[in-house]
């Protein structure tokens, strides 16, 4: 994305803000082909779930436009919102296909132990338990460093940039690099110590 389209996203998103309808309108085909590359990295290239990707770009599109109460920064801003809402709709789908699969009950058999930070899971029902397994831990990971948690969602779940997340979060990279590393670390440990205990 060039620099004037970014400066056109933040621009709109203030408009939007203030009640600008029209502002809206002129916003869509600027973030849809974000969207789109964020929902991509949740599907696996060629394996026919296209309209996953697509059902779950328009169904974030469809409730950040509901979003009232947020006052638009820029752009970073409003995608870091946008990867909270696409978790939000990926964790809700895993637990229809485990609730479907086995149940409504939730275990981490065969999980492996290491699970790769750098590569969201998809949303298919193969890796549901791995989706719900990072996003539990994220919920306890909060408690104890919401920022850290931050951190994880946005990268992990919506593919910020270093330096996106930290503009978002009012930090310094180095400081996006420690926290990001210093979750992955934490989340390891416990799925370490999950598998241990099954």
């Amino acid at each position: 994305m060039n620099p004037f389209e970014n400066q056109d996203i933040t621009a709109l998103l203030k408009a939007w803000g203030t009640g600008e309808d029209a502002a809206l309108n002129k916003l869509l085909p600027l973030v849809y082909r974000e969207l789109k590359r964020m929902a991509r990295r949740y599907s696996r290239a060629g394996d026919g779930r296209s309209l996953e990707t697509t059902a779950l770009v328009h169904e974030a599109y469809l409730r950040l436009v509901d979003v009232t109460s947020v006052s638009w920064q820029e752009r970073s801003h409003f995608f870091a919102v946008a990867a909270q809402i696409m978790r939000r709709i990926m964790v809700d789908a895993a637990r229809a296909r485990r609730s479907q699969k086995r149940g409504g009950q939730f275990r981490l058999a065969n999980q492996s132990t290491e699970v790769d930070f750098d590569q969201i899971p998809d949303i298919g029902a193969s890796r549901a338990d791995e989706l719900l397994a990072v996003h539990d831990a994220l919920e306890v990971l909060a408690q104890m460093d919401s920022r850290q948690a931050k951190v994880v969602e946005m990268r992990f779940f919506g593919g910020l940039s270093i330096d996106e997340i930290a503009e978002v979060l009012g930090i310094s990279p180095q400081s996006v690099k420690r926290d990001w590393k210093l979750a992955k670390a934490w989340l390891g440990r416990e799925f370490k110590k999950a598998n241990h205990n099954q």
